[in-house]
């Protein structure tokens, strides 16, 4: 197994116990195993989803949805969390549906994973960079280590990571497959328009957000930051447009709906009432719920409304001005930021050279492949964790056939 992250990791698990009499070995280039995994989450690590469905958890990965459906049958949420309660890790659902561990500790997760292969057997190196592999003519592979050491194997399982360069996936190119362009996914965006820094750490429970001239839209929460948005509908809206934003060089503009439960008319409506029930009240200071005060007070300044404007004495033009930018504020994204720890690349080993019953290769009998590795990633919430725990299962105990 090339790769100690939570996909390489649990395939080794799987083909361990799988199989007792195998001799599984994982190499980390690293000097640690399970990295992502300790500090993923803020130090919660957010296991998976509470999604029990296959073909509806499938529709939370922009790339790969479908391959995933047959494997999220066979190991999907569900099968995770008994995986680890019955390895003594209770796990607990949040209200919006993510499980954590009940300690609220990655460490739980790490050391519940390293036990558990430890007890299987498993054979842990760090600091073993695979240089080279070569398949050979009477079947197995010889894995070139930048120790000067050479390993023989008869199964390979890599599980090395997204490809954020495409040299993270030169070792599966080198055995005959093909890369998926990496461009980043699951990031936030960059905006310098004055108001909206301001504001870093007001948070809307439910927007809007669109990018003009695309397909793309999403609602949920978006928090003002000090170099833009970030928040759920922006982390959504980056993994689904990864490759159009690329495309675009993360140069266009946002779209915001800060109140998307209520039509134009409706948003009219309820300014208009506000002429007539509170004219003596300054209409910067009176927002429409459920919007914070320091938002409502931003987006009325922009709108042209003066702060000693009252009620009473709103135009018009300037309703309308103010009703344009409550339901299509435009914000010029010069840039975008990875989102804290979600290191989530799209990008990697084509699907259609991978059979999904045993995330075996296509074209490299005895190889197979787990992870991020592949061209599959989901949107944020424990998806990504999930697919590698299911393709590394699947993997694991193919390898032990």
């Amino acid at each position: 197994m090339v790769g100690g992250g939570p996909a390489g990791i649990f395939a080794a698990i799987a083909c361990a116990e799988t199989m007792p009499r195998a001799e599984v070995t994982v190499l980390e280039t690293g000097p640690e195993f399970l990295a992502k995994v300790r500090i993923s989450g803020g130090g919660r690590c957010n296991v998976t989803h509470a999604c029990f469905e296959p073909r509806e958890l499938a529709e939370r990965y922009p790339r790969g949805g479908r391959a995933l459906i047959g494997p999220f049958k066979r190991f999907q949420p569900l099968d995770t969390v008994e995986w680890f309660e019955s390895r003594g890790v209770r796990l607990k659902t949040e209200g919006d549906g993510r499980m954590f561990p009940a300690s609220d500790d990655s460490r739980t997760i790490v050391d519940c994973l390293l036990r558990a292969a430890e007890t299987a057997g498993v054979k842990l190196l760090a600091r073993r960079s695979v240089e080279r592999v070569a398949r050979l003519t009477e079947g197995g592979f010889e894995l070139a280590l930048s120790n000067g050491d050479t390993l023989l194997c008869d199964r390979l399982l890599l599980a090395t990571g997204g490809c954020r360069a495409a040299a993270a996936g030169e070792l599966a190119v080198s055995l005959g497959h093909t890369l998926e362009p990496p461009v980043p996914s699951l990031f936030t965006f960059h905006i310098e328009t004055p108001w909206l820094r301001e504001l870093a750490g007001a948070s809307v429970e439910s927007v809007e957000a669109s990018v003009p001239g695309t397909k793309l839209r999403e609602r949920g929460a978006l928090l003002a930051t000090h170099w833009g948005a970030s928040g759920p509908a922006i982390l959504r809206l980056s993994a689904w447009g990864a490759r159009d934003l690329h495309g675009l060089n993360y140069r266009f503009p946002l779209r915001v709906n800060w109140l998307p439960h209520l039509s134009a008319e409706a948003v009219a409506a309820a300014l208009h009432s506000r002429r007539h029930e509170q004219p003596a009240r300054l209409a910067v200071n009176t927002p429409v719920p459920p919007l914070p005060a320091r938002l409502w007070e931003a987006l009325a300044l922009a709108a042209g409304v003066g702060r000693d404007t009252r009620w009473a004495a709103l135009t018009r033009a300037a309703q309308h001005r103010l009703v344009q930018q409550l339901i299509r504020t435009e914000l010029p994204v010069t840039g975008k930021s990875m989102n804290k720890d979600e290191f989530v690349t799209c990008g990697g080993v084509r699907l259609g050279e991978v059979d999904f019953k045993t995330m075996e290769s296509r074209v490299c009998p005895g190889l197979h492949f787990a992870g991020e590795l592949l061209d599959v990633d989901g949107i944020t919430g424990g998806f990504n964790f999930q697919a590698a725990w299911t393709t590394g299962w699947i993997a694991g105990r193919a390898m032990a056939c």
